[in-house]
């Protein structure tokens, strides 16, 4: 079964920078949507990024002009470049492969995030 590391969280200054990479156990070619998602304490997971195996990606409103979702196919790594970060950005991310032609889903084990002067 192949897995999904989410690394690069910690504790950032508000406007502060963190790069998440998530990286696969093997290759995961055949899933074609992967994405990063969060939740903050009392809140509902949400989606934050999505790329597809084509590179069309998706960003949410909150994180425009902000965050930017990338994919290394040849290390089978995805990344979050995170900027000019808030205090509400502080949750755990977690990093998500989906193969969208038989609902296959891996999720991460998520890394913290926190945002704190």
């Amino acid at each position: 079964q192949v897995q999904l590391v989410e690394s690069g969280g910690g504790l950032v200054q508000p406007g502060g920078s963190l790069r998440l990479s998530c990286q696969a156990s093997r290759n995961i070619f055949d899933y074609n949507v992967m994405g990063w998602y969060r939740q903050a304490p009392g809140k509902e997971r949400e989606v934050v990024a999505k790329i597809t195996f084509g590179g069309n990606d998706y960003v949410v409103d909150f994180a425009k002009g902000r965050f930017t979702i990338s994919r290394d196919y040849n290390r089978n790594t995805l990344f979050l470049q995170m900027n000019s970060l808030k205090p509400e950005d502080t949750a755990v991310y977690y990093c998500n492969a989906v193969n969208s032609y038989t609902s296959k889903t891996l999720w991460g084990q998520g890394t913290q995030v926190t945002v704190s002067s």
